[in-house]
């Protein structure tokens, strides 16, 4: 257990180094061991922290931004906010402590939409979105799990194209965004729901032909 505990601390420490060089250098590997050199850590070691390279410290790196987005939700009073408020929270959170990193963001998803890569670019996608959900207090087993998890993901990636690009002050033209955006995907269950509640009272047509129909 210590071990591991090492190796994330490890990790933790080589992708704090390596950010802020990544606007320069790109997610690449030689950036990967100058950033082991600068931690005191040997360079040997970096095969075994991160044994596909680069793509792993993306990997660490969204997982690492998981983990603060989570421990930061953590500490805020969030008893008197509605689910849809606590997920946007979530959101806001996770992207102003992405903020210094904006361009490493940038490339990191340059890096996953890459044919070789999109499943992982997904599967990181619905992992932050998971813990987004589980953040808020969303307690839902059943099919709304992922249809929740899905609409999320949808949100959080438009979002995040959005932010990268955003210049305005205070970042309020991706608030505005995220806000449109969720008040979207939080009507569509609403709306199915209806539709289906609106089809369930209709005739059904089956039955009226039989009841209209000539008897012999």
């Amino acid at each position: 257990m210590d071990a591991q505990i090492d190796e994330r601390a490890e990790r933790d420490a080589i992708i704090a180094a390596l950010l802020p060089n990544v606007p320069f250098d790109g997610w690449s590997a030689a950036a990967l061991r100058a950033a082991a050199r600068q931690q005191g850590i040997d360079e040997a070691d970096v095969a075994t922290l991160f044994p596909r390279g680069p793509i792993d410290a993306v990997v660490w790196f969204s997982h690492w931004a998981d983990r603060l987005t989570m421990e930061t939700l953590a500490a805020q009073p969030v008893e008197g906010l509605r689910l849809s408020e606590r997920v946007a929270l979530g959101v806001r959170t996770r992207l102003a402590l992405l903020a210094p990193h904006r361009e490493a963001v940038r490339r990191a998803a340059t890096l996953l939409s890459l044919p070789i890569h999109a499943p992982l670019g997904l599967r990181l996608l619905y992992d932050t979105v998971d813990a987004l959900w589980y953040a808020a207090g969303d307690a839902a087993t059943d099919f709304s799990f992922y249809t929740k998890r899905g609409l999320l993901a949808a949100v959080y990636a438009a979002t995040t194209f959005y932010w990268l690009d955003d210049r305005s002050e205070d970042g309020s033209a991706t608030e505005a965004f995220l806000n449109r955006r969720l008040a979207e995907a939080m009507a569509l269950p609403r709306l199915r729901a209806r539709a289906q509640r609106a089809f369930d009272a209709l005739p059904n047509p089956f039955r009226l032909w039989r009841m209209g129909r000539p008897r012999f």
